[in-house]
């Protein structure tokens, strides 16, 4: 495919290194010639140096036979306009913007072929709250995605010392949890990929993705993390949208406590919330912390726009005894500093959005794509089409499925029934089916796998 991305940024940058692996002509717009050089000197991409919505600059850029644009500017509203400018003048197929004000969001009919022509919108903030929510619902995960309209859940759990799995194969979670059903989708060990079979023996520190139906997690995790206990106090750091909006979703069933450094917001968001308490201070004064007794409370979470003060606001929550610290960072290389450190977790937001992007780019009916492990694995969910002749993949057993080695099928959903994979399952037209790919260089293979015949569709 022809791509434009608009915007060089943490977004437009990990976007375009992905849609390059995997052999797309892609340039990238900005205003920034250093950050441009930058991006050429490492991948595979065309440069363009001007603004983002100016119809000549597109045309620069190769706008006329483009398949898609992709506006991931810092800039809501160049975003808009240089989709406006793409549909109005070249009628390009397809386009994708991020937006991220919920001004704009909370309006969907904004965003109609009559107003502003956007294909699929990307909201950052959306993303990211809806991710947080997630980890605050299910206790002692490293990660929980959902699957088949959050029916399914991918779970990822380190197992602790105490766990009646730690030296243990895989096959005895059938003797602890036997009205369970689940799918073990990959283990790592050290970083390194061991065989999910079930004689396979689990150690502690390894870290387990597992698949089960959205109500059966918490008994699956209780069973790996021996200290499990639901989340009941929180401390969210930052009263932007992130916060406001994840502090409204979870107030109902938690006690919430917001921290705020500018006084105005901190009003306007009391007014807004029913049940959270919003306190106007430094979420990195020792003091306020021990005032507001962070020693008890389950889970700290740093969300403001600046990634320092979320990385050592989070260090400081650990070091004076909150039981879990999350921090939200957007450089990538800030990612990267903090592991190892007492946080014990750090989100991008530009992992999240990525992959919510790919989701719309990828060959094949592709539902979702899920990053796992900092982009080194990944979870797609994709629709099975055509049949015998026309397909590599519809009408066969999922033994017979010549799926790349790190790749394989965890859950399938069919006319609205859930099934966990089996050897002898036969794969039928428009079923989803959820893949684990442990090494990101199968994917393409796996896209490629889906693809139907030509002949399905005359």
């Amino acid at each position: 495919m022809k791509i434009i991305i608009l915007g060089a940024g943490q977004v437009g940058s990990s976007t375009a290194e992905t849609l390059v692996a995997e052999g797309n002509d892609v340039t990238v717009v900005d205003t920034n010639g250093f950050l441009l050089e930058r991006l050429q000197d490492r991948l595979d991409i065309r440069g363009v140096k001007g603004h983002a919505s100016s119809p000549r600059t597109l045309i620069a850029a190769g706008i006329e036979d483009t398949d898609m644009l992709i506006a991931v500017t810092q800039n809501d509203e160049v975003n808009m306009m240089a989709c406006q400018v793409a549909n109005a003048l070249f009628k390009t197929p397809k386009k994708l913007a991020r937006i991220r004000a919920t001004d704009y969001v909370d309006y969907p009919a904004l965003f109609s072929a009559d107003a502003v022509p956007i294909d699929v919108i990307i909201s950052p903030e959306k993303l990211v709250t809806d991710y947080l929510q997630r980890l605050i619902m299910q206790p002692e995960v490293l990660q929980v995605l959902e699957f088949f309209d959050g029916k399914v859940q991918l779970v990822a759990v380190e197992i602790s010392e105490q766990s009646p799995m730690a030296g243990q194969p895989i096959s005895k979670l059938l003797e602890i949890l036997p009205n369970v059903k689940m799918r073990v989708a990959g283990i790592f060990r050290q970083d390194q990929v061991i065989e999910a079979s079930g004689k396979a023996n689990l150690e502690a520190g390894d870290e387990i993705f597992f698949i089960a139906l959205t109500e059966n997690i918490a008994q699956l995790v209780k069973v790996f993390r021996h200290a499990y206990q639901t989340y009941e106090r929180i401390i969210i750091a930052g009263a932007g949208n992130i916060g406001r909006q994840l502090a409204k979703r979870i107030e109902g069933n938690h006690k919430v406590k917001i921290i705020e450094t500018d006084a105005r917001q901190a009003r306007f968001i009391a007014e807004q919330l029913k049940e959270s308490v919003v306190l106007h201070g430094d979420a990195g004064d020792a003091s306020l912390l021990a005032e507001e007794n962070i020693a008890k409370t389950d889970v700290f979470c740093a969300v403001t726009n600046d990634d320092e003060v979320n990385i050592l606001s989070a260090m400081l929550a650990k070091r004076m005894g909150a039981r879990k610290v999350i921090s939200i960072i957007g450089k990538a290389s800030h990612v990267d500093l903090v592991s190892g450190t007492n946080i014990d977790l750090a989100i991008s937001p530009a992992q999240i959005t990525i992959g919510s992007l790919l989701a719309h780019i990828r060959k094949g009916d592709v539902v979702k794509v899920h990053s796992l492990k900092q982009g080194a694995a990944e979870a797609i969910e994709i629709v099975a089409h055509g049949d015998f002749k026309t397909s590599k993949v519809v009408g066969r057993h999922i033994d017979k499925v010549k799926l790349p080695d790190s790749a394989s099928i965890a859950a399938i959903l069919r006319k609205g029934e859930i099934i966990f994979s089996h050897k002898t399952l036969v794969i039928e037209s428009n079923d989803h089916l959820i893949i684990f790919i442990s090494n990101q260089k199968d994917i393409l293979a796996v896209e490629k796998l889906f693809q139907v015949d030509f002949n399905y569709l005359l």
